[in-house]
């Protein structure tokens, strides 16, 4: 068990450290200069030598393997640089836009999850032939919706139409409901229909028989035998999907108007901000080996066999 704890750590350590050099050798390949964005405007009346010295010190003109290895020397000591449009650190920044990020997607992933089971449980506990073929078709429907789409239609239903949530002005958390929404139906799709998969492959086996035999319930035996059984596969679907998850809060920000890692990307793009666009991109895939590392780390105690296995 030991073993397999530190194989998957340091995988995740070099999957980070791939990302970041990744990342670094592609923003700074883009055409264009940040500095020059910044400070060449004639209403700030700086010459050739005064942007030269602002270059220095940025280190802009330094050697791309000395930036590089202060860049990665800096981030694995928690400093994330500067920020040039801003010219404040890129910490202050991820402070001030990543909460509302973080909150968007909890709750979607939360909402996504709850609505994959409940599709896969309903499906399998109707005894209407048409429901279930309906409520299996329904992951395919929602797959195929854009999320902006989505969220405009959101807007049009529930906000002008029906009047019951407000765009405009909302509450913190009346303001969650359908930025949630929107995340969370597209996400849900891959995970109900896994999901829905694994239930009717476990229950074909000879131990699901052996429980109805025995006079337990259809329910009862999804919810025992079943369900523990059937939620190997989704875990690792999920983890996966963990980064579509943040590419979508993105264009959900964007749709709603919020203030996020979205509005703040794209900022960054349009400025050419490399340090904070560095700082998103590390983060992000961190996100994402962590969820990854977590889901790992489950299967052993999930399933007692793994525990047991060479590998493990």
């Amino acid at each position: 068990m030991n073993r397999y704890l530190l194989n998957r750590v340091g995988q995740a350590l070099l999957v980070l450290w791939a990302a970041f050099t990744a990342s670094f050798v592609l923003l700074q390949a883009l055409p264009g200069d940040a500095v020059l964005i910044k400070f060449l405007n004639p209403d700030m009346g700086l010459g050739p030598k005064e942007i030269a010295d602002i270059r220095a010190a940025y280190g802009a003109d330094n050697p791309l393997w000395e930036r590089y290895l202060h860049t990665l020397w800096n981030f694995l000591c928690g400093n994330f640089g500067y920020s040039m449009q801003a010219g404040v650190p890129v910490s202050q920044g991820l402070a001030t836009n990543l909460p509302p990020t973080l909150r968007l997607a909890v709750f979607g992933f939360a909402v996504a999850l709850l609505l994959a089971v409940a599709l896969a449980f309903v499906s399998n506990l109707t005894r209407f032939a048409w429901l279930r073929s309906a409520i299996q078709s329904l992951p395919s429907l929602f797959v195929s919706v854009p999320v902006f789409w989505l969220g405009i239609m959101l807007i049009q239903v529930f906000s002008f139409r029906l009047g019951l949530i407000p765009v405009i002005n909302p509450g913190r958390w009346e303001g969650l409901v359908l930025p949630t929404l929107t995340l969370a139906i597209p996400i849900s799709a891959p995970l109900a229909q896994i999901l829905m998969r694994n239930i009717d492959e476990v229950l074909t086996q000879p131990f699901v028989s052996v429980a109805r035999a025995k006079g337990a319930t259809r329910g009862w035996v999804l919810w025992k035998h079943v369900a523990r059984n059937a939620v190997l596969p989704t875990l690792t679907i999920a983890g996966i999907l963990f980064g579509e998850l943040l590419a979508g809060a993105v264009v959900t920000e964007a749709v709603f108007g919020l203030n996020g890692l979205g509005s703040l990307t794209q900022q960054a793009v349009g400025n050419q901000d490399t340090a904070v666009l560095q700082a998103i991109v590390v983060i992000s895939a961190a996100a994402f080996v962590c969820i990854n590392l977590a889901v790992d780390l489950l299967y052993p105690i999930l399933d007692p066999r793994l525990r047991t296995s060479p590998g493990h």
